[in-house]
């Protein structure tokens, strides 16, 4: 009678450990903006799904919403963080701009030294100088994309002259400014609005990486690319509420803390940069498009107007200090 009843308490002492396993279990809401086919997914959002299961034993699941599906605006992303509709989002700094202006110093053209990344300059920067960009959030990422380069429909970028009076898209303050020098007219839009803009003639072309090309199907209405002028970057971040991140228990909380930071920004970048190599690779083997390596002369020419750009914004913005600790000075 007694091996009958040890018999029947295994099973029910299994049953009450999975049912306390499953009650601690805690799902996040990570939200973003664009398909899974987008270079975030695997650069960034899995990296982090999979080690965060793995790293909690379970007991920490990321579910997660592209395509806008906790809200369609990429403006509010970080918005939405804040209020909890999302507990995780990736987002753009360059959509709401008048927030991130330090952190966004890392996208001036010029700004990033060679051998130098621009992850490195975000979380060189960050306890020092970006923290009060983040209200309310604990940044898990932040990175910046490739090189810009210029994505045009029926006009071939040579020279600074050759965008007098265009139309250009940009992502943010940094690139609106750039163009202005240049004599173009920004015009600010979500990534997801450029097909349609450069297909109607909305827009004549974009300044934003060569990713953006195989990202958003660029290839289909634009055919002139133009590479090796002083452009800039994209920054980037993926924030998690702070408050939802302190309800955490400590083992879910080291599982967040050893999936982000500086190593998911690490891979995020490489991710950016890897794709755009291979986008630009595929783009120079089409010999519908026209793909201008810029000579030397003509990016001297581009240097010399972002020189001056970047000296104006961070003068109007009194950010040396921030530039230097961002170069590791």
């Amino acid at each position: 009678m007694n091996m009958i009843a040890g018999r029947l308490a295994l099973p029910t002492a299994a049953l009450m450990l999975l049912t306390a396993t499953t009650a601690s279990a805690e799902t996040l809401k990570l939200a973003h903006f664009v398909s899974p086919a987008h270079v975030v997914t695997a650069s960034v959002v899995d990296p982090l799904v999979k080690g965060v299961a793995a790293d909690s034993n379970g007991t920490l699941e990321i579910k997660v919403y592209p395509g806008g599906e906790l809200g369609a605006g990429p403006l509010e992303q970080y918005v939405r963080t804040l209020q909890g509709v999302a507990d995780i989002a990736w987002g753009l700094s360059g959509y709401t701009s008048s927030q991130f202006p330090k952190s966004m110093i890392v996208e001036m053209p010029g700004a990033m030294p060679a051998g130098m990344t621009g992850y490195q300059m975000l979380w060189n920067a960050y306890e020092k100088h970006l923290t009060d960009e983040f209200p309310g959030t604990i940044p898990l990422a932040m990175w910046a994309s490739e090189p810009n380069i210029f994505i045009m429909k029926d006009r071939v970028i040579h020279t600074p002259e050759d965008l007098k009076g265009l139309k250009m898209r940009v992502s943010g303050s940094v690139s609106g400014a750039m163009m202005t020098a240049l004599g173009a007219t920004p015009v600010q839009m979500p990534a997801g609005q450029i097909y349609n803009a450069l297909q109607t003639g909305l827009i004549d072309g974009v300044v934003t990486g060569a990713s953006a090309v195989n990202d958003f199907k660029l290839d289909e209405v634009a055919n002139s690319y133009s590479i090796g002028a002083s452009l800039g970057h994209i920054m980037f971040y993926l924030v998690m509420n702070e408050a939802k991140y302190n309800s955490l228990d400590d083992v879910q909380k080291a599982a967040i803390d050893k999936n982000s930071g500086i190593e998911l920004s690490k891979l995020g970048e490489e991710g950016w940069n890897a794709l755009a190599a291979e986008t630009i690779a595929r783009l120079r083997e089409d010999e519908s498009n026209t793909v201008v390596d810029l000579t030397a002369e003509e990016i001297t020419a581009f240097r010399v107007i972002a020189d001056q750009v970047r000296t104006d914004l961070i003068a109007a913005m009194d950010g040396a200090e921030i530039l230097a600790t961002m170069q590791g000075q």
